[in-house]
């Protein structure tokens, strides 16, 4: 369950939680045009507070806007400001922040016609996505019956609500055959990424991640490939087989909400020695020291804000 927190951002106004609502007929409800983002927030070494990358999941955000064809009514300058005053106001020194950009009630049918375009940001405690443990033990993965979505059917570099679709029946069928989280293939066959991580693995000491052809572009994936990179490992961008990823040395998963999560075991087979490898260990143990202000080298990626 989400935990409620005193404010969410709407439209320009800070409303209480339970009056943050839409009407029934609201556009993005019926057909899925939107987009959104997801954004953390971290609790730092220094008893401060900071936003990850939040310059680049708003641009994003507005990114995804503009190709789904959708102009949204505030700069990237007010959506960063709104961002901050949304944690503040709720009080939480490190958290998950949920913007979303959708199409409200007015015209029905495909087309939205001159429906407004509205904005909320929402905030609330969120730790470890798929659970604490899963950070040092890994988790089991199922490939998934269904493919990523083709680039010419849905546009995959935005991060728009309707994409989801895909993930939800992916995850679902995952879960409900006792896996943790689903892997997906594109639509010639090759790795993708998950329901909502993008995929790395490593052989041979090489760590490779799949191009950005069917996949979102990661802010996370971006981050770690220049930590990996900056702590001397060769990082390569290239399609591989799931069959490759079957007898690599370790794999594991990365995004806002998931962090750096190990794979253990895909199909049941078990990657690697069936924990968290050492690769992973080093970029996790990195990354988390970076989002906590614990590394000055990327202080540029953190957005300091005081309770």
């Amino acid at each position: 369950m989400v935990k409620k927190a005193e404010k969410i951002w709407f439209d320009g106004k800070l409303v209480p939680w339970d009056e943050a609502q839409v009407h029934v007929l609201t556009h993005t409800l019926h057909y899925g045009a939107g987009v959104f983002e997801g954004i953390r927030a971290y609790a730092t070494v220094d008893d401060k507070s900071a936003v990850f990358r939040l310059r680049e999941h708003v641009v994003r955000l507005f990114d995804s806007a503009k190709i789904i064809g959708m102009t949204i009514p505030y700069t990237v300058e007010e959506i960063e400001t709104a961002i901050i005053e949304t944690l503040r106001v709720n009080g939480l020194k490190e958290g998950y922040v949920r913007p979303l950009v959708f199409i409200g009630d007015g015209v029905m049918g495909v087309h939205p016609g001159g429906n407004p375009i509205r904005v909320v940001i929402a905030t609330w405690p969120w730790g470890a996505y798929l659970g604490e443990e899963a950070l040092e033990k890994g988790i089991r993965v199922k490939t998934s019956s269904f493919n990523r979505h083709h680039v010419n059917v849905m546009m995959t570099k935005a991060k728009a609500c309707g994409n989801y679709v895909n993930s939800v029946l992916a995850k679902t069928e995952a879960v409900a055959d006792g896996y943790d989280e689903a892997l997906m293939l594109d639509t010639q066959g090759f790795v993708s990424e998950a329901s909502g991580e993008n995929i790395f693995i490593v052989k041979d000491g090489i760590i490779k991640t799949t191009p950005l052809t069917s996949v979102l572009p990661g802010i996370t994936r971006a981050s770690l490939m220049q930590v990996a990179d900056d702590l001397g490992y060769k990082v390569v961008e290239q399609i591989f087989t799931r069959d490759e990823l079957y007898i690599a040395d370790e794999a594991f998963f990365c995004g806002t909400a998931a962090e750096v999560t190990p794979i253990r075991e895909v199909d049941n087979r078990t990657i690697g020695e069936g924990k968290r490898g050492p690769v992973a260990e080093k970029l996790q143990k990195e990354f988390f020291n970076i989002v906590k202000g614990g590394n000055s080298d990327y202080v540029q990626w953190l957005d300091y804000y005081e309770i």
